[in-house]
């Protein structure tokens, strides 16, 4: 009923920048929080961003100040500018978002597929 695409992984070297995108379609009726999440092999899925639907954001300690995240609400759509990115960066890179369906009124949390960042030294 949903699909979560998300775009923008890559290989950067150290200091440089990346955009992830994540479009959201279906039978959506609203999208509450969306955010992104990173897991490194070896290590848990982190928390690295995410934003209400009023706007209101919340970051990891590790990427304030070098990440943003954003949301075009019209184009169901949440973005992550990474600047200064850094090797510790270096991650499958999720979306996720709260949703609330057209056929009912319960919320329900989606995965998109991952991208890989990897940021070289």
């Amino acid at each position: 009923q949903v699909q979560l695409v998300e775009s923008g992984g890559g290989l950067v070297q150290t200091g440089g920048s990346l955009r992830l995108s994540c479009a959201a379609s279906g039978s959506i009726s609203s999208i509450n929080t969306m955010g992104w999440y990173r897991q490194a092999p070896g290590k848990q899925r982190e928390l690295v961003a995410s934003i209400t639907s009023g706007g209101n954001t919340n970051y990891a300690d590790s990427v304030k100040g070098r990440f943003t995240i954003s949301r075009d609400n019209a184009k169901n759509t949440v973005y992550l500018q990474m600047n200064s990115l850094k090797p510790e960066d270096t991650a499958v890179y999720y979306c996720n978002t709260r949703i609330r369906l057209v056929s009912g009124p319960y919320e329900y949390m989606y995965w998109g597929q991952g991208t890989q960042v990897t940021v070289s030294s």
